[in-house]
Order: C-alpha cells, then structure tokens, then sequence
C-alpha cells in the first residue's frame, strides 16, 4: 500500500521524468477534490496527501535504502496541490470553473517544476536534510513559492488598463 501511494498510483514509474508526470497527475486529483468541496476540500486534501505521503516515503526510503528515490512522487503531488491553491480560491470566490482559470493553472505547475528542480533557498535547505521528512517539506515549500507566483500573476493579470 505504501508503494501505491508513494508513486501516486505508480505514476512515478512513469519515464522518464517521474516527478514531472507526478506533478501533472496531481492537476486532475486537484480538480477533483476542488470539484467535490471546493477549495476546503483541495485544503483538506493536501493535509491527507502530505500526512499519508510522509508515512509511505518513510517506509519506502527504509525499505529501498534511498533517501529520495525518483519513482516517489506523492511529494510532487503535495507541492502542486498547494501551488494550485490560489486557483481553487479564485474559482470559488468568483463562482468560475477550476479549468476556466487555466493560466494560474498553467503558471502553477511551470513555477512549481521550476522551483523543485532549480531548489532555491529554503527549498534546496529542506531538500539537503537527507530524511522522508525533507523529501516532503522541499516540494511544500517549492508549492508554496508556486502559489505566491500563481496569485502575483493573478493579481497582475486583473489589474485595470493592463496591456
């Protein structure tokens, strides 16, 4: 069962590029949970991804002997979920479909792959800590870089007389 959620439903055996098709599967299950309750449910379901991805990279890094093995993408799935934050806020505050607003969508998954490949700052601190824990939390934080692109975008998009 670990496996399964590791690699996200064995998306992460997927290649060559696992943690890119990690970060596209999680576009859909976004929707999804943001169809289902709007952005409460995404909220709600990122805390269940990231709990339960914690648990299985735990238990996969143990039993691999890897620290971050590429086929383990449930980390990807947490960071685009919370990338996708300002999307699912913004469709529910404006009554708009999840997929009407898809430039943030666009421009959260292209920042998010930025941000964890690149590792900038506390995202490359975070990934250096060597444990399931940091396989975790750099992807988090490299979500949450994302998401303050994806709103900074959205505020620029909306600004009256723009070019």
């Amino acid at each position: 069962m670990t496996k399964l959620i590791a690699t996200f439903f064995y998306v992460g055996l997927l290649r060559p590029a696992p943690g890119t098709w990690g970060s596209l599967a999680a576009i859909p299950a976004a929707w999804a949970l943001h169809q289902a309750g709007g952005f409460v449910a995404l909220l709600l379901g990122t805390l269940v991804v990231f709990g339960w991805g914690w648990y299985a990279t735990i238990v996969e890094t143990s039993a691999s002997g890897e620290e971050d093995p590429s086929e383990i993408v449930i980390d990807e799935v947490a960071g685009m979920f919370i990338a996708l934050w300002p999307v699912s806020y913004g469709a529910v505050m404006a009554g708009a479909d999840f997929f009407a607003l898809w430039p943030g969508v666009l421009s959260a998954f292209l920042a998010f792959r930025l941000f964890d490949i690149w590792k900038p700052g506390p995202v490359g601190l975070a990934d250096r800590r060597g444990d399931p824990l940091g396989v975790m939390l750099d992807d988090v934080i490299a979500g949450g870089m994302a998401a303050m692109v994806v709103a900074v975008l959205a505020v620029i998009a909306h600004l009256p007389g723009r070019i």
